[in-house]
């Protein structure tokens, strides 16, 4: 059984973020399909192609980040530890956006109004809507476009050209809902929550399904990514030294 893996980056990323904690070391350098071999749910599979979508970090937001980017995408390929990078784009823009207090445990954040007795920061560039119900601001907004895209084109394609027999997808992103299922018609899949929220309703199906077979694995912890690192020279890659 040739099965296809696909990868929505950032999603991974941020939940072994969640997961190990953003200021520790020792989950970054992670063995794509090292890992995705540890999970695959199904006898006599090979994991025959991965596909991982990302995007670029703006270097000149951060261009240490850009550079340890770049270092582990080289790593990567020269692993093996992924067949295809798909490349979306990450962008800046400005936007506007209501002001509102902190989320509490009790329920989401609260929109602040114009008439509140908040205190704002002297000269802040605020503007109040015409309904007088909420203050605007304008921020910065940094966005990755493209991977959760990406991941839906490789996985429909590969399963109608017959280029793999099952697939995994890592993400938790529920606007795969739609690919999944079509996939699920065909192949059996099987779905990985990287992060620490719980599944997306929207990724859940039947086990039994068209071809049968599928499976979930929502109930990730940290020994999933520590155990399945890339060494620490990959030819003539080194992994970052607070990675």
């Amino acid at each position: 059984m040739r099965v296809g893996v696909y990868v929505d980056a950032y999603n991974l990323y941020y939940g072994m973020r969640n997961h190990c904690g953003r200021g520790t070391a020792g989950w970054r350098w992670l063995d794509i399909r090292s890992l995705a071999t540890s999970l695959c749910g199904w006898q006599n599979a090979t994991i025959d192609r991965v596909v991982y979508c990302t995007a670029r970090v703006d270097q000149n937001d951060d261009r240490a980040a850009f550079i340890d980017q770049d270092i582990y995408l080289k790593a990567l390929k020269a692993h093996g530890s992924i067949d295809v990078l798909e490349l979306g784009q990450y962008v800046a823009r400005a936007k506007k956006a209501p002001l509102a207090a902190r989320a509490t445990r009790s329920g989401s954040p609260k929109l602040l109004k114009p008439t509140s007795n908040e205190n704002f920061p002297p000269g802040m560039p605020l503007e109040v809507t015409a309904d007088n119900e909420m203050v605007l601001a304008t921020v910065r907004v940094r966005e990755e476009k493209g991977s959760d895209v990406n991941v839906a084109t490789h996985l429909v394609a590969d399963v109608l050209l017959k280029q793999v027999d099952a697939a995994i997808v890592i993400s938790n992103d529920s606007d795969l809902a739609l690919p999944l299922s079509v996939a699920r018609t065909m192949v059996p899949v099987g779905t990985v929550n990287p992060g620490t929220s719980p599944l997306a309703g929207a990724l859940r199906g039947l086990q039994n399904e068209g071809p049968g077979g599928h499976w979930w694995a929502s109930r990730l912890s940290t020994r999933h990514f520590y155990s399945h690192q890339m060494p620490d020279q990959v030819g003539r890659w080194h992994k970052p030294t607070d990675w």
